[in-house]
């Protein structure tokens, strides 16, 4: 199994991993970025995508960000996806891209690496359990534009 940084080509590919494991062509397939701006992506520090590569294709990746916090001088790096083919799953191919980052967290300098799992996702679930602690969390999307509001703080 080969873990590495993507390049444009492997993050293509990666897109189309997220959309057949999330089930999401929407999301994933409908509007692929152009190459001029995921080359301005992948230059960015605060950007971390990795592949692995089996069988001469990418089979799973995940697209990780750098934050830089304000509470204190230091970041902490964010897993927003995570993926793997379903026919290379339970081969460690998780647990390899999750390390790898750790080794690059260890590089940057930074605090911790966080992951969200939708409740019901057992998998998912259980990998992130066996790599860290876990905290209960609430996960809201707040529109950009939208004046609606429901109190006041």
């Amino acid at each position: 199994m080969d873990f590495r940084q993507a390049d444009l080509d492997t993050l293509k590919q990666l897109l189309a991993v997220f959309a057949e494991a999330f089930e999401d062509y929407e999301s994933y397939q409908s509007a692929i970025p152009s190459d001029g701006y995921l080359n301005k992506l992948v230059e960015r520090e605060d950007f971390i995508p990795l592949v692995a590569i089996a069988d001469g294709k990418v089979v799973g990746g995940l697209a990780s960000y750098v934050l830089q916090k304000f509470e204190q001088d230091r970041s902490e790096i964010y897993i927003y996806d995570l993926a793997v083919l379903e026919e290379y799953r339970r081969q460690g191919i998780a647990t390899g891209l999750i390390n790898k980052l750790r080794e690059i967290a260890r590089e940057i300098g930074a605090y911790v690496i966080y992951v969200q799992a939708d409740h019901g996702d057992d998998p998912a679930i259980k990998l992130y359990e066996s790599l860290s602690t876990g905290e209960a969390v609430l996960h809201f999307d707040i529109l950009p534009g939208s004046s609606q509001s429901r109190g006041n703080l």
